[in-house]
């Protein structure tokens, strides 16, 4: 894919100021106690001796999606509107939608997972969204999705692949740049790849000195996989981080995550839980496994962060399974006092 066929500065901005009004502008935390726990767990000492967070699990939805899915919406016709639109996620994508939708007046399907977390799947209905459950693995939610779309003539709508969706998601970074414009360092937690298309493709247009790190789950790595083979690969995803069990990654978020970021990490589910401990005991913060996984990352060392660096970790999402809590925090990989 060419240069010219990604996702361009100007189409960011333009997203911003059409889904501006429907969305929060997220604010920035730092932290000094993550600032130690990496100099123990690596002898790195950050600038400032904090560690900075871009907190997207405030915003509507609980998560960065309705940047995107407002986005995505707002673009579609008069028309396609009034067909409504259809999509599938594991969770996060699916609020997004059926915010967006509830904003915008669009009636909306999502199509999620049989075991998708039931917090979710509420809050899906509570925006007004008409929510099928099908299928054990995301493959098979896929294949119901398109079937419902063509039965009923629905306009489907990409929960990452797009372009719009990932013009959406370069908020977070143009947000970030102007809160914190000396990062050097920012690190994304990857799914499809569309959150890190959107930040690494908004941050290495504006200051391209600034170094991007992704960091997925070992059991759910597509983007990883299609880095590797040089085209999107279906993997049947497991990991406790559910928003980031993607069964594949796209061609335009593959080709820009090949162009913009500077590494991929792939993390074990002790490590991710790391992130979500961390942020429950030491920040007041409730992170879900998919929000936390770049926090786990960057805590164990996983990162290679230098000493003197402005750091930023993007926490993606904060929709906990409550029913899972003492699971999650007893699994967790253990971090330096």
């Amino acid at each position: 894919m060419a240069p010219n066929d990604l996702v361009s500065l100007e189409e960011m901005a333009a997203a911003r100021e059409r889904m501006s009004n429907a969305v929060h502008r997220t604010p920035l935390l730092s932290s000094r106690t993550a600032a130690q726990v990496l100099e123990a767990s690596t002898g790195v000492r950050v600038a400032g001796g904090r560690v900075h967070f871009k907190a997207e699990h405030l915003q509507k939805t609980g998560s960065f999606k309705p940047r995107g899915m407002v986005s995505k919406v707002a673009c579609l016709s008069d028309a396609e509107r009034r067909r409504g639109i259809i999509s599938f996620s594991a969770g996060n994508a699916a609020q997004g939608y059926a915010y967006a939708g509830a904003v915008l007046g669009v009636p909306v399907t999502v199509v999620m997972p049989e075991h998708a977390v039931p917090a979710k799947v509420a809050a899906c209905l509570g925006y007004g969204a008409k929510v099928v459950l099908e299928g054990h693995v995301m493959g098979e939610v896929v294949a119901a999705t398109e079937r419902i779309r063509e039965a009923e003539n629905l306009v489907f709508c990409h929960p990452f692949d797009d372009r719009a969706v990932i013009a959406g998601y370069g908020s977070v970074a143009l947000e970030l740049l102007e809160d914190l414009p000396n990062a050097d360092v920012v690190i994304v937690g990857v799914g499809g790849g569309g959150l890190i298309s959107g930040v690494a493709g908004f941050v290495k247009q504006r200051q391209p000195e600034i170094r991007v790190f992704g960091v997925e789950p070992e059991g759910s790595d597509a983007m990883s996989r299609g880095l590797e083979a040089g085209r999107p690969v279906e993997i049947v995803p497991h990991s406790v981080a559910d928003g980031l069990n993607a069964p594949f990654t796209g061609e335009l978020s593959l080709a820009m995550t090949r162009r913009y970021v500077d590494g991929l990490f792939r993390v074990s589910e002790g490590t991710i839980l790391a992130g979500v401990r961390f942020g429950f005991e030491r920040m007041k913060q409730v992170l879900e496994p998919a929000g936390a996984a770049a926090l786990g990352a960057l805590l164990t060392g996983r990162i290679p962060v230098r000493d003197g660096e402005t750091v930023c970790v993007i926490l993606s999402g904060g929709n906990l399974d409550l029913s899972r809590i003492g699971e999650f925090l007893a699994a967790a990989d253990p971090l330096p006092a």
